[in-house]
């Protein structure tokens, strides 16, 4: 399927979603939004793939932020459906039942950086900037930057960097946990698609049950989390794939998934 502003290719049991609007740093409009929407729908449909890699087209940026000139004009009104749309697009990113991979080269500001904390896991190269400027154009994150950027790297170091609106490079931006791993900038989709290649390897149930293990748990008291946790456990072994797993431990052969 083809959009304007963001392109779908496969490689064997990976996707990768890229926006490719490199003239405008892959900024983030209401059309560029619905795309990506619409491209993690058609991988859900795709039971090949098995995990994708989310980047941007160029070699400046993943994404620079949210389309300032589409936004300069804005009612409270459009502003919040617009705030509401990305917010919905990088919810359906983080609850995603296949991982996420975030491929970072270059600016990744504002709406850019709240689109890859709803990834997974992140992977960036030593030219990449992270940060959350929008005080600085009297406005605040509106894609849940406030609210997903504390639960990554704290309260204190999330509010320095928002309030101050200030940027900072890869090592910083590791240093924090903000991203998983810098690489060089050459072997930035080698390593994304390496990582994809290792998650597609194992039991895809179980990463599914996993992540969502992770990202419901962290929404509840710690001794209602593990009740979940435990719920989700128990259903693993409704699976052929717990069976095939520890069936293959023991025989000390490779397993042999099969997603059911």
């Amino acid at each position: 399927m083809a959009w304007d502003n963001v392109l779908l290719e496969k490689d064997g049991v990976v996707g990768v979603v890229t926006v490719n609007r490199p003239k405008a740093l892959n900024a983030l409009n209401g059309d560029t939004l619905t795309e990506i929407g619409l491209a993690f729908d058609e991988v859900a449909k795709d039971d090949e793939i098995k995990v994708v890699i989310l980047t941007g087209a160029g070699d400046k940026a993943f994404v620079a932020g949210a389309d300032i000139l589409s936004m300069q004009k804005m009612t409270p009104m459009e502003s919040k459906a617009f705030s509401l749309l990305g917010q919905q697009v990088m919810s359906k990113i983080e609850t995603f039942q296949k991982p996420v991979i975030a491929a970072i080269n270059g600016f990744t500001l504002g709406g850019g950086c709240e689109l890859a904390m709803c990834c997974d896991i992140r992977i960036a190269t030593p030219k990449s900037m992270f940060g959350q400027p929008e005080v600085g154009l009297g406005i605040i994150p509106g894609f849940a930057g406030t609210q997903r950027l504390p639960r990554l790297i704290g309260k204190g170091r999330a509010k320095e960097l928002i309030f101050s609106a200030a940027n900072i490079n890869a090592e910083e931006a590791y240093r924090i946990g903000l991203i998983n791993k810098v690489v060089e900038e050459d072997q930035l989709m080698a390593e994304a698609k390496k990582m994809a290649g290792k998650i597609a390897s194992k039991g895809q149930i179980a990463v599914r049950l996993a992540k969502e293990a992770i990202n419901e748990g962290m929404e509840m008291d710690l001794d209602k989390a593990m009740i979940h946790e435990a719920d989700l456990f128990g259903l693993c072994f409704s699976t052929e794939e717990q069976r095939e797993g520890m069936t293959a431990f023991i025989e000390k052969r490779p397993a042999k998934f099969t997603g059911k």
